[in-house]
């Protein structure tokens, strides 16, 4: 089968759409198909391929309400589509799969229109997890993502959460939930910075959803108790709120104790949470919860949201503690707890580890081609026709 995955964001960027789809794409690759990743260009220096697997930065200029940008729309939207149709013609794909809704959605919806082409939807929480909130602030984003789940033969979802606000942009058919994956066997590599002996752990962007302020809060509320003492906080990534988050640990006293040491690779963040006495994810709300499998993978206790997707698959009190994330009392609680009770964070991390074993992503890649081969089937097989 030959699959075309038109992803919003792919590398040099890194994020958990670019590691869905890239190893996604490996395991497809690995089982036979022929895969191609449409990436959205997006003016970075970019490599030819993805460890083999071919790779095309495609232009997607939208339109904005200005004259200004308008006019220059007209003037190199022809141009893209032009991109498009040529990558079209040249890997003749049987699926086009979109892979996170943004400015690709609306030319490979497009495109699978002309060319009469299955259509995929895989929605990764986008339309509320969006850190510049552009579904709610751009009609046009709107519009184009109801046309795409009217056009889509399939829609996958990384969660049920996920899937239910798709329906405020209209009827689609009913989604298939397939969740994230890890890999298990990544080894790890030094962190970028001197790490105190025990300490929890955080990970992500620095953005406001992400709630490391909450974090950041309910640990400077548990240092009233002595479970606490030698016990820091370490949060990796970086972000816009990192000034503000460093302002507030100086302002609740416990700088000296918080430490930021910016973003690190997956095999970094492998060996960050090795060592950690657990992983907390604040989030105000998760599309799905990546990072709760990396806390998975390196056998630790992970304290997480209970609003989103993390709920679905994490057991509260069983392979994890689930906790309302605006509620910092409850956190600091929850850390107490885990850094006062060895036998909580071995039984914990062992269950979770074990609960890891279900998201390799060979499973999710394995779900994708059961949605893959559905949509191909009812394909007729003179379908193929040169896009316009």
């Amino acid at each position: 089968m030959r699959i075309a995955l038109a992803t919003s964001s792919f590398l040099p960027r890194v994020g958990g759409v670019e590691e869905h789809v890239s190893f996604l794409a490996h395991e497809l690759s690995s089982n036979g198909h022929a895969v191609t990743i449409w990436a959205v260009d997006q003016g970075d220096a970019t490599p030819a391929d993805d460890d083999g697997t071919p790779l095309r930065y495609l232009p997607t200029p939208l339109p904005n309400r200005s004259l200004r940008g308008l006019l220059s729309w007209a003037v190199s939207a022809p141009r893209a589509w032009r991109a498009w149709r040529r990558a079209y013609r040249l890997d003749r794909p049987d699926v086009i799969v979109i892979q996170c809704f943004g400015a690709n959605g609306p030319y490979a919806t497009l495109l699978a229109r002309r060319t009469n082409t299955p259509l995929i939807y895989s929605n990764h929480g986008e339309t509320f997890m969006d850190a510049h909130g552009a579904f709610d602030a751009s009609a046009l984003m709107r519009r184009s993502l109801r046309r795409t789940l009217a056009r889509a033969a399939a829609v996958v979802s990384c969660s049920r959460f996920a899937a239910a606000d798709l329906a405020r942009f209209g009827p689609s058919v009913p989604p298939t939930v397939v969740g994230n994956g890890i890999d298990l066997d990544l080894s790890s590599e030094p962190v970028d910075a001197q790490l105190p002996a025990r300490y929890l752990a955080g990970v992500g962007r620095l953005v406001e959803n992400k709630g490391f302020h909450h974090l950041v809060g309910a640990y400077a509320e548990a240092q009233t108790d002595p479970a606490l003492a030698g016990v820091d906080l370490v949060i990796a990534g970086d972000g816009p709120e990192r000034g503000p988050l460093e302002e507030l640990a100086a302002r609740l006293g416990v700088a000296e104790h918080v430490h930021f040491v910016g973003s690190q690779r997956r095999a970094q963040i492998r060996a960050l949470l090795d060592g950690a006495v657990a992983h907390v994810v604040p989030s105000r709300v998760e599309a799905f919860g990546i990072v709760v499998l990396e806390g998975w993978r390196s056998g630790i206790p992970v304290i997480v949201t209970k609003h989103g997707g993390p709920p679905e698959f994490v057991t509260d009190d069983v392979d994890g503690l689930l906790f309302e994330p605006r509620d910092i009392t409850e956190l600091a609680r929850l850390l107490i707890r885990v850094a006062s009770e060895p036998v909580v964070q071995r039984r914990l991390g062992s269950a979770g580890r074990a609960s890891a074993q279900r998201f390799s992503w060979r499973a999710v890649s394995n779900s994708y081609e059961d949605v893959l081969r559905a949509v191909t089937a009812d394909a007729p097989a003179d379908r193929w026709r040169r896009p316009e």
